[in-house]
């Protein structure tokens, strides 16, 4: 079954980044990271994804990738 994955666990140890301080500078609850990061999450604001991008110093394609 294809599938989304998402790197935010890997964008945020290359950064030296916790989730906590993500959710801080984002403005998303640690909750709703970690469902993301996880990737339980079904769908994602483009809010989101524009505060994440700019929060990592990162394009939508390092967050995410697609296995067919």
């Amino acid at each position: 079954m294809p599938e989304i994955i998402c790197h935010l666990d890997s964008l945020l140890a290359e950064r030296g980044m916790s989730v906590v301080e993500l959710s801080e500078r984002v403005g998303v609850t640690n909750v709703n990271l970690s469902i993301l990061k996880n990737n339980r999450a079904r769908a994602i604001r483009f809010s989101t994804l524009i505060a994440l991008c700019e929060a990592l110093d990162c394009q939508p394609g390092d967050l995410f990738s697609f296995t067919p």
